[in-house]
């Protein structure tokens, strides 16, 4: 049986490298995406790695963007 772990909290870049730390255990990716409405939709990808890899990047980048924009204006 297999079991869900929250990544609450984890930046993509965390996620990110997680994975590469242990890619000889992953079998297949769930993604979890939560949208400003507040929906949140899920399920299996079928993303090729370099696609999932884009994602996370791109998704690291504007989460460094957006929180050094808001520090910056403390």
């Amino acid at each position: 049986m297999s079991r869900t772990v929250s990544l609450h909290g984890m930046t993509p870049a965390e996620i990110f490298q997680s994975g590469i730390e242990n890619i000889a255990e992953i079998e297949s990716v769930a993604l979890a995406v939560k949208w400003r409405d507040g929906r949140i939709t899920t399920g299996w990808s079928d993303a090729s790695v370099a696609d999932l890899a884009l994602m996370l990047m791109l998704l690291n980048e504007r989460y460094r963007v957006e929180h050094l924009q808001a520090v910056a204006a403390d």
